[in-house]
């Protein structure tokens, strides 16, 4: 056996083990991660990659970034969770900070990006029901087409994506889908019994698709008109990932909700949260819900570093810098197997030529060449590298990406 021959046998047995053992619901590339470093991943054979990626915006600051790390090892050596059946000293810090930078009043601490998505959508029912005086069982929200909030029931419910809904039924009702950027068709959907209208304000996984310029403020501007709440679900899109602290900054926009998550947790542990001011969040009360893990010390900590991180306006200057020439360098790929791109910082859809293969099979080839995107919806790739990546690991990035499509040709 030779010791290449060696080297690929450790990746598919590693594989092979996933394949037996883990449920199927994702397909990976072929690349088994063993260690990183900032916008690195080493896989277990010794092969470095360029990680594109960033767990969807979790890992926006970097792997194992050092100021995380150093808040995450301290706090192991104190208190890592008593549940919110006590009182702990990370929290309150970690929520006031995280209030503040988003300008609101309150925090309602979770785990997953669902999880917040979840307790959002509860929280806009139980304040249609006691502050707007929507009766029971007939309070709506408002959502888009192709939005990806999560994967829960209740999310899957207003989706649009057959694989996300074929087969989950029956499904939570309560939810109306208008097509995304058409205010007047949001317009429409309104009606006295609409308690919120839940937003990306910039579509991830339908591909990075950003809205006209005039959609957010129309959207803000009918909520307030209508008494309704404005939730912004900023999970992939929000804490620096597009050149701002949150992508609906690009549009003047403030949120009666905002919904984080990913990136919250500086690439170390899930951390979301719902953020809003007291006459929003104040609807609930001791036992109408809760986390076991939800706003534990360990989180917190890391929160609190990462809320300061973002106050401190480096890494959306990073994000608006770089961003401007990741999509100066794929726009050069337009009409040379490039069909379409769009985003915002550094953040690109990019469309493939279905000519050239999928989507999944030009990310694959790209891993070989040390790149690691991800693919959606057929022939588009998702370019969203930590935000510690370099220029000139851009450049390098975008020209094997160029080399990849002159090959499929």
């Amino acid at each position: 056996m030779t010791l290449l021959d060696a080297r690929e046998t450790v990746t598919d047995e590693a594989i092979a083990l996933a394949e037996r053992h883990v449920a199927h619901n994702y397909s990976p590339l072929p690349v088994v991660a063993a260690s990183a470093e900032g916008a690195w991943i080493t896989d277990v054979d010794g092969r470095r990659y360029l990680d594109c990626l960033a767990a969807y915006s979790a890992v926006n600051f970097g792997h194992r970034n050092p100021e995380i790390t150093a808040a995450a090892h301290a706090q192991l050596d104190t208190l890592t969770l008593v549940s919110r059946a006590f009182h702990a000293d990370k929290l309150g810090p970690f929520c006031a900070a995280l209030a503040r930078l988003c300008g609101k009043d309150m925090v309602l601490p979770m785990n997953s990006g669902a999880e917040a998505v979840e307790s959002g959508l509860k929280v806009a029912r139980k304040w249609g029901a006691d502050v707007k005086g929507v009766p029971p069982g007939r309070a709506n929200i408002v959502v888009a087409d192709n939005n990806f909030h999560g994967r829960t029931i209740s999310i899957v419910s207003f989706s649009s994506d057959p694989a996300a809904r074929d087969g989950f039924g029956p499904f939570t009702p309560g939810f109306r889908s208008v097509p995304f950027g058409d205010a007047a068709a949001l317009d429409r959907a309104i009606d006295d019994d609409t308690v919120a209208v839940l937003l990306e304000p910039i579509q991830g996984e339908a591909g990075i698709v950003v809205p006209p310029d005039d959609y957010l403020p129309a959207a803000r501007a009918l909520c307030t008109q209508r008494n309704a709440l404005l939730i912004v679900d900023e999970i992939q899109s929000g804490l620096a990932r597009t050149g701002y602290t949150f992508a609906c900054d690009h549009w003047g926009v403030v949120p009666d909700v905002y919904l984080l998550g990913k990136a919250l947790g500086g690439g170390v542990v899930p951390l979301s949260a719902v953020v809003a001011d007291s006459e929003v969040l104040g609807v609930l009360h001791p036992g109408e819900h809760g986390s076991t893990f939800g706003g534990n010390p360990l989180a917190a900590a890391i929160g609190t570093t990462v809320v300061a991180m973002l106050a401190r306006g480096e890494f959306q200057a990073r994000a608006a810098e770089l961003g401007a020439q990741l999509h100066r360098r794929l726009a050069e790929l337009v009409g040379a197997g490039v069909v379409a791109l769009r985003g915002l910082g550094l953040w690109a859809g990019v469309d493939i030529d279905p000519a050239l293969g999928t989507g999944k099979e030009i990310s694959r080839r790209l891993a070989t060449r040390g790149v690691l995107v991800k693919d959606t919806h057929g022939s588009t790739l998702r370019f969203a590298p930590p935000l510690v990546i370099t220029a000139p690991e851009i450049d390098w990035a975008t020209d094997q990406f160029a080399r990849v499509l002159r090959e499929a040709a």
